[in-house]
């Protein structure tokens, strides 16, 4: 099993404890910051980040290890002072790529699923993109190589750093006093996730708060400005993995649209947001003006569809668990069939979640996928080292969620 593989395990854990603590707190204190579907998106947007990193489904250009290869002039050493180095540069490559994703039209897709959330809490930490399958800010390191950060500290301050990142997404916690001068506390990720017009694409930041105080990018969450939390365009829906594409899909209709050949070009590098004026006029898009007049996003359900989503949502957890385990035990095309099973489980929960038609497909092509792999590769089956799981309990598990999706789909349209 790697290291990164392993981390995530032990993050899992420890972030699904805390989710629970602040909901249990947010009961207790009478605040709502937990809605059922925005939470099932989340912490499954989570899980299909964790997917494609475990799986390793994405293109890196240049690795850290070969920039350090080549480049670095002097060779340090793995201690303390070198750690404290390696985590204060990430740090600074953090905030300018936070910063690109917000200003760049196309690389707004790579960042939009951590903002599509219209509630601030520990599970919209978890949304995390699995659009970005290009490494592209690999110069952001280049300074660490060159001074010889060795790649083996930097393969244990990158998670480090990216898991300090979780704790500040809530709103049970008020300003922190002199740590508000230093790190970045959830004040000031609340000003980041806001869409108000004082708090917008403000505080890029992921630790170290001076960053935004330097480069002209800070601003303190005002008294008199309650953050209302989302993306100006609303994504409305509760599939993590439309949402991350949504963007991209709608920079390539405009590119396709405009008459304007320059600007089938431009479209895709100009400011987020920026659309071709013969496009914007033709085809206009809703966008929140007002966030104050605006009204969540919802969709109708009950109790009944409620459990069931938080009862997928929990077997999707346990499978990505049983997934890790399976790391050094199976082929990677096994663990690749694997990984696309739940990402297609994930896309028919969620679509269910939005009652959008495709739902009741998306689950009769799982329950075939499911039954295929199972009947080829009975190896995946293992869940200890001496204990293996029933096909017949995993197909009957498959046949069940079928029944449940027909009888959303055609008795229950409330």
């Amino acid at each position: 099993m790697s290291d990164y593989a392993n981390s995530v395990k032990i993050a899992m854990l420890i972030f699904s404890i805390l989710i629970g603590i602040e909901w249990i707190a947010g009961i207790v204190l009478k605040k709502h910051v937990y809605r059922v579907f925005d939470t099932v998106t989340s912490i499954s947007s989570g899980m299909t980040n964790n997917l494609k990193s475990i799986l390793k489904l994405s293109v890196v250009i240049i690795s850290y290890q070969w920039m350090y290869d080549n480049w670095h002039y002097t060779e340090l050493d793995t201690t303390w002072p070198v750690f404290t180095i390696a985590f204060v540069g990430t740090d600074f490559a953090f905030y300018w790529s936070h910063r690109f994703n917000h200003r760049i039209n196309i690389m707004w897709n790579r960042h939009i699923i951590h903002h599509s959330s219209e509630e601030f809490n520990l599970a919209c930490a978890l949304r995390q993109s699995i659009s970005g399958i290009t490494e592209v800010y690999f110069f952001l390191y280049i300074p660490l190589a060159l001074i010889g950060v060795p790649p083996k500290v930097m393969s244990i301050t990158l998670p480090i750093h990216l898991f300090a990142q979780f704790w500040y997404h809530t709103r049970l916690i008020n300003k922190m006093g002199v740590l508000e001068y230093i790190l970045v506390t959830p004040s000031h990720h609340r000003v980041h996730h806001a869409i108000n017009k004082e708090y917008i694409d403000k505080n890029y930041a992921s630790i170290f708060i001076i960053w935004d105080k330097i480069f002209g990018t800070f601003q303190e969450e005002l008294d008199a400005v309650i953050p209302v939390y989302g993306v100006k365009k609303p994504v409305k829906t509760w599939n993590p993995i439309i949402i991350n594409f949504l963007h991209s899909f709608q920079l390539l209709k405009d590119a396709i649209r405009t008459k304007n050949w320059i600007d089938k070009f431009k479209v895709w590098f100009m400011p987020t947001g920026w659309r071709p004026l013969d496009v914007k006029i033709k085809y206009p898009i809703e966008i929140i003006e007002d966030p104050y007049s605006y009204s969540k996003h919802e969709t109708p359900s009950g109790l009944l569809l409620q459990s069931w989503s938080i009862i997928q949502l929990t077997l999707h957890f346990f499978m990505q668990f049983h997934l890790i385990f399976l790391l050094d035990k199976v082929d990677f095309i096994v663990l690749l069939l694997y990984g696309i099973f739940i990402f297609t489980s994930i896309l028919s929960a969620t679509s269910l979640m939005d009652r959008n038609k495709l739902f009741l497909p998306f689950e009769l092509i799982k329950f075939i996928f499911g039954y295929l792999l199972i009947s080829i590769h009975p190896e995946m089956l293992q869940i200890f080292n001496d204990v293996t799981l029933s096909s017949l309990t995993c197909i009957a598990f498959l046949f069940i969620s079928l029944i449940f999706s027909i009888y959303f789909s055609i008795l229950d349209k409330k």
